[in-house]
């Protein structure tokens, strides 16, 4: 099995390297989606280490574990045999934040019937490299190939740099996909409690004792209607308006 503690060798150029990964510093620049960004890392995944035959992404998240990325159906039928399973290189690799290496599927015994499942999917040999943006795992990157003892040392280190810039653009993609998700759920209860103010006025002018009969009063329509309660609001407040706007087009008239 290949020692992937060595350091690299010589045949790794900075200089190279460096306007491969370039692509990925720039992403947050052009793109604001978890979806776009790891299509970029698993196609420069694919074009830079020598026998992939197919790369991927696997995030976990309070949505559960999924592929994000897969640049092959192949792909995704070797992560789906993990999810099912619950066990497999991957998830080990995301799990204990270690590289996990299979040289042959035909002959690794770690997993037993993953490695028997993809080994007639047509896979001989995988690397997967954790994800790791702080002091978070948010899941893992990894490479297939179609021949057993394809993934060097050096690969084993290209994807360790491929990992550590995804990393930390996954999380600040998934903090600004959360920030503005928070920001709309803000914006859309401060409309909701707008709206329901401005039911409950109506029904204080409709006879209402006080405000908190008329809210008792869209509470209990919400529940013998099965609406959400904003919504019961936002009828009363548009057929008020719809009324108003009527008698003024007959005045006009």
């Amino acid at each position: 099995m290949t020692d992937l503690t060595r350091p690299p060798g010589p045949s790794l150029e900075a200089e190279g390297l460096a306007a491969v990964l370039a692509p990925l510093g720039a992403v947050l620049l052009s793109t604001e989606t978890i979806a776009t960004c790891v299509e970029l890392v698993t196609a420069l995944v694919q074009e830079t280490i020598p026998g992939t035959t197919g790369a991927g992404v696997t995030l976990v998240d309070s949505r559960g574990r999924r592929t994000i990325a897969a640049s092959g159906e192949l792909v995704e039928r070797a992560d789906a045999v993990q999810y099912e399973l619950d066990d497999g290189p991957c998830l080990e690799s995301w799990r204990d934040r270690v590289p996990v290496q299979v040289e042959d599927t035909l002959e690794d015994d770690r997993w037993p019937q993953w490695s028997r499942l993809v080994a007639e999917a047509g896979i001989r040999s995988m690397l997967s490299t954790p994800l790791v943006a702080g002091d978070v795992c948010i899941g893992a990157i990894k490479v297939y190939s179609d021949q057993p003892r394809v993934f060097d040392q050096r690969a084993a280190h290209l994807l360790e740099l491929f990992a550590r810039q995804a990393a930390v653009l996954l999380a600040n993609v998934q903090t600004l996909a959360d920030a503005r998700r928070t920001s709309h759920q803000l914006t859309e209860a401060l409309h909701s409690r707008d709206v329901i103010g401005q039911a409950k006025g109506v029904l204080l002018a409709q006879g209402a004792a006080d405000d908190r009969a008329a809210f008792a009063m869209l509470v209990s329509a919400s529940q013998r209607t099965n609406i959400k309660l904003h919504q019961v609001a936002q009828e009363i407040v548009e057929s008020v308006t719809a009324r108003k706007a009527g008698g003024s087009t007959g005045a006009q008239a």
